[in-house]
């Protein structure tokens, strides 16, 4: 019997722990989205804004390379434990892809 109700703390605790790792997962993830719509309104203004083309692209491109990181790290579970090593290798394979584009782009402008 006292095996039992040993059992019911534990589990209970357990649930307990869970819940609120569900929960802090689940308010990263909905500021990582209030981040992103954020940083969506601020391309659609800068755009309304009548800029010049040659100031709103890279900044538009900046803003959408940090929210695909946003939605790796969150919406992917990027964050969670065991992703380590797959994260390493895909964002060095971003990193040597980027790297060859500004490589060919400035072999072609200069």
């Amino acid at each position: 019997m006292a095996h039992d109700t040993h059992d019911i703390h534990r589990s209970r605790a357990e649930f307990e722990f869970i819940k609120k790792k569900r929960a802090a997962e689940m308010r990263g993830q909905l500021t990582s989205f209030a981040m992103m719509i954020f940083l969506t309104l601020i391309a659609f203004t800068l755009v309304a804004a009548d800029f010049s083309t040659y100031l709103i692209v890279p900044i538009i491109l900046l803003l959408a390379a940090i929210q695909v990181v946003l939605q790796l790290y969150h919406f992917m579970h990027m964050s969670n434990k065991g992703h380590g090593m797959m994260a390493f290798f895909m964002f060095s394979g971003m990193f040597v892809a980027f790297m060859t584009i500004i490589a060919m782009v400035t072999i072609v402008w200069w």
